[in-house]
């Protein structure tokens, strides 16, 4: 088993307390996701909790939100809900663990109240506030900001999930997620490339210069890297 694929690179794993990790762990299931995977449909009841380690998980349409090593899938089974009202779909290949909605639920039902599960409740919740403000501040930048502006954040906001300055991505997939034409982000791209920032061939994007980059974004994506930052668990000693 690579690091990618410990359970433990999952920031929110990582976080819970020894004795509630050790019960979870059994019952976790490690999957390859593949690049294009929908994994929740809109309107269709939800099985699994996902726990991304080294995927990235996006809404379809004008970047709802994105999940990756940091966060949890499957808030509508958290809420109470047990639908969605968009798709889920894999942006970046990888691996994910996930948990079976009756092991959580059965886990919480008959377990609530111990320290650990309290903890774990926590945990995801603070997901959820992060999920809430990167909604939140995104739509407010795709209201007020360029799109080169936008873009320029979307690809931070993508690096900081990964090792890799290469981001394996389509323009199609981008101009879905910022909510605009393809042409735009072409525009906007080519700008990035003038700028000796960035190269592109097709299905690729390679970041040649993060700090130049940090220059042309908006404020967006520091207010956005701030409140992740204060919101990010914080691992504990468990065994990864």
């Amino acid at each position: 088993m690579t690091i990618q694929e410990s359970p433990g690179h999952n920031l929110l794993l990582a976080a819970l307390p020894v004795e509630t990790f050790q019960r979870l762990i059994h019952h976790l299931e490690l999957v390859h996701m593949n690049y294009g995977q929908v994994i929740y449909e809109s309107g269709r009841a939800l099985n699994y909790f996902y726990f991304p380690t080294s995927c990235v998980v996006d809404g379809t349409s004008s970047e709802l939100a994105q999940v990756g090593n940091e966060g949890f899938v499957g808030l509508g089974l958290l809420m109470g809900g047990g639908t969605m009202t968009h798709q889920a779909i894999v942006s970046r290949k990888g691996y994910s663990y996930r948990l079976r909605k009756q092991l959580f639920m059965h886990d919480f039902d008959h377990q609530y109240g111990l320290c650990g599960d309290i903890m774990f409740l926590q945990l995801l919740l603070r997901s959820v506030q992060a999920m809430i403000a990167q909604i939140v501040q995104t739509a407010a930048c795709n209201r007020h900001h360029s799109i080169y502006q936008q873009l320029s954040r979307w690809l931070l906001v993508n690096l900081d999930r990964q090792a890799s300055n290469e981001l394996i991505v389509t323009q199609d997939h981008i101009a879905s997620m910022l909510g605009v034409r393809r042409e735009s982000v072409t525009e906007a791209a080519g700008k990035l490339l003038q700028k000796g920032l960035i190269s592109y061939s097709r299905g690729h994007i390679n970041v040649l210069s993060r700090p130049g980059l940090e220059v042309q974004v908006c404020e967006c994506y520091n207010v956005l890297k701030t409140e992740y930052n204060r919101l990010r668990p914080m691992p504990t000693d468990m065994a990864a």
